[in-house]
Formats: C-alpha cells, sequence, structure tokens
C-alpha cells in the first residue's frame, strides 16, 4: 500500500477542510498506517481506490465518519493535568456558587472527551462538591468527533491500569469492580454515569450547538493540533457557548497569546470570558 503524493495532498485537504487539522509531509507515514486499517476493513488493495470510494456519495455516507476515528489522536488520562481539577474546586465553583444561590445547574463541558477519562474525572471531582454544598447541581457535556471513543466512554468500562491517577478514596466510592476477582475491569457507578451527556460534535461544522450555554469548558490538548487561525475561530466559537464570566480551560502546551477574543488569563491555561 503506497500513499503517493497526489493521494496524500487529496487526503490531507480533505482532512483540513473537514476536521481542521493540518497533516504535514511529516506525518505522511503516520497517515499512510493509518489508512491501512480501512483498507483491510473494506477489502481495498490500494489507497488510490480507498480515495475513490471515499470520494463518492456512498463514501460521504458511510466511510467519512471512519476515516475521522482513524486519524484523530485519542491521548487521555483520569486526572489529567490535576492542577486544573484543584482549580476548578478551590477557584471557580467557589465563586460561581456565591453569585447563583438561586438553584441554577452547573454546567460543564468536555470537548474533545476522547474516551471519557476526562468528563468521569469531573464526575467525580463535582459530585464530592456536591455532598459537601447542599443544593449544589451539575450537569456534563461530553462531545467528541470520533464515534468509536464515544462508544468506549459510554460503556464506562476501564481496565484496572487506567485508574491508577484515581485516588482510593474516589475508586471506593466510584467505581463498581467485576464480580470475578481475577477480572481487572471496573465500572464507573451509574450515580455518575447519570452526570454525563456524551454526543458526537464535529468542531468544524460552521454552527453547532449545545443545549445550553456553559459555566466552563474543558478543551485540553486539542487546539495543538490546529493551525492558529483555526484555532482562534474555534475559540471565538467557545466564546459564544459559555455564559457571562464562564471559563475556558486549556492544555499545558497550548495557549492564547495573540488571539482576539473576549479571554483573560486568570491562571496558568485558565482563561475567564470578559
Amino acid at each position: 500500500m503506497e500513499l503517493t503524493q497526489r493521494d496524500f495532498q487529496r487526503l490531507s485537504l480533505f482532512i483540513y477542510q473537514k476536521l481542521g487539522i493540518k497533516i504535514s509531509d511529516s506525518k505522511r507515514t503516520m497517515l499512510q498506517g493509518r489508512l491501512g486499517k480501512r483498507l483491510r476493513a473494506l477489502k481495498l488493495s490500494c489507497v488510490e481506490d480507498y480515495c475513490e470510494y471515499l470520494f463518492s456519495p456512498q463514501g460521504e455516507q458511510m466511510e467519512h465518519v471512519h476515516l475521522f476515528d482513524v486519524v484523530t489522536t485519542n491521548k487521555t488520562d483520569f486526572f489529567r493535568e490535576s492542577g486544573h481539577f484543584d482549580y476548578l474546586t478551590s477557584q471557580v465553583l467557589s465563586s460561581w456558587q456565591a453569585g447563583h444561590r438561586h438553584g441554577r445547574r452547573f454546567r460543564i463541558w468536555s470537548a474533545g472527551c476522547s474516551t471519557g477519562e476526562e468528563p468521569y474525572t469531573m464526575a467525580m471531582v463535582l459530585n464530592d462538591y456536591a455532598q459537601q454544598h447542599p443544593g449544589f447541581d451539575f450537569e456534563i457535556i461530553a462531545t467528541d468527533i470520533s464515534t468509536r471513543v464515544l462508544d468506549h466512554a459510554r460503556t464506562a468500562v476501564y481496565h484496572k491500569e487506567r485508574i491508577a491517577p484515581v485516588a482510593e478514596q474516589l475508586r471506593k466510592r466510584y467505581l463498581l469492580k467485576h464480580k470475578d476477582s481475577g477480572n481487572e475491569l471496573v465500572r464507573i457507578s451509574p450515580d455518575l454515569r447519570k452526570k454525563v451527556r456524551f454526543g458526537r460534535l464535529n468542531f468544524m461544522d460552521s454552527t453547532f450547538q449545545l443545549p445550553d450555554k456553559v459555566d466552563v469548558i474543558f478543551c485540553r490538548n486539542v487546539i495543538i493540533y490546529f493551525d492558529k487561525t483555526t484555532q482562534e475561530k474555534l475559540v471565538g466559537k467557545f466564546c459564544h457557548h459559555l455564559k457571562d464570566d464562564g471559563f475556558l480551560f486549556l492544555g499545558h502546551s497550548e495557549s492564547l497569546h495573540g488571539f482576539s477574543v473576549p479571554l483573560h488569563q486568570v491562571a496558568p491555561t485558565v482563561y475567564r470570558l470578559i
């Protein structure tokens, strides 16, 4: 299976237009390897045949979502960049509760949720906070473009190795062990699962809508895959979906330096809507 320059250019342009992800020549081998999965699944012998199918009316209906699944990177962990969750409880929630004592539900969006570790971490943290602050209620929206990772997230089942960052007291409260002691899978408790709503969303859609505006957006280690122009447009969309004085959390390698957006930095990689 050889990825010719012509096919690489067609595919990389298509991926950029649809996903906002720019695939440079240095990542050509990576793209070729990932496409191999789809060629085998479709029993196609070359990338040229795959492109013909991808850009056909049938491919538009059936294959685009599978290509997006293999192209996107899905690296995540429970309590990844844990300082963000400390800031959420110590700063954001205390400020939010001071201004919202009329029973309004706190809404948070995990934008680029991958296999679910981030939104379920949110659920653990927010549920602990709710137990200490009677009357506090919350809802988590979790989205990703990949149907594959969303299917995994909805099952809420993880191998024991994946939960290593979760504190022991949280494991006891929120993780269910298998009845078979030899089975190393655990599942998120039903009470937490019902707090998270998963859905597919493509950031590159000209308009995307959430049911309601949110108080906080976590979009961490996602915009690094976009060029600066696309990053700024996306952050502008995020601002539209934030409530007044809402917060945006980015990954520690990401920055809004030079962006014309109504946000000001309040902590490392934490921004507040002006």
